[in-house]
């Protein structure tokens, strides 16, 4: 091996989680910060939880209200369209009204 090109390891390196679970492994670095761990991760713990690191459930929700208010705005475009059309059945020509006075 050459010498100098290798980082250094840490045999004690101390791996701390958000839940302030915290356990002793090896690594080069000498400390690693984690946001999730067995200890909580939904999976090992068999309990359902929202694991929401940076606000994407949030983000999530929001599209789907945007989604939702926009959905809203064409059906209700939709709805005076067809109304328009319904009311502009009625309404005859020029032409129409004539043959009909001629009748």
């Amino acid at each position: 091996m050459k010498p100098d090109i290798h980082p250094k390891y840490y045999n004690d390196c101390k791996v701390v989680c958000a839940c302030g679970n915290s356990y002793i492994t090896g690594s080069i670095l000498p400390e690693i910060r984690v946001d999730v761990c067995s200890a909580c991760h939904p999976f090992y713990t068999g309990k359902e939880k929202f694991i929401d690191t940076e606000g994407r459930v949030e983000r999530f929700k929001r599209k789907v209200d945007v989604a939702k208010k926009v959905q809203e705005e064409r059906k209700a475009k939709m709805v005076k369209k067809i109304e328009k059309k319904q009311v502009m059945s009625g309404v005859k020509s020029l032409k129409d009204l004539l043959k009909e006075a001629g009748k």
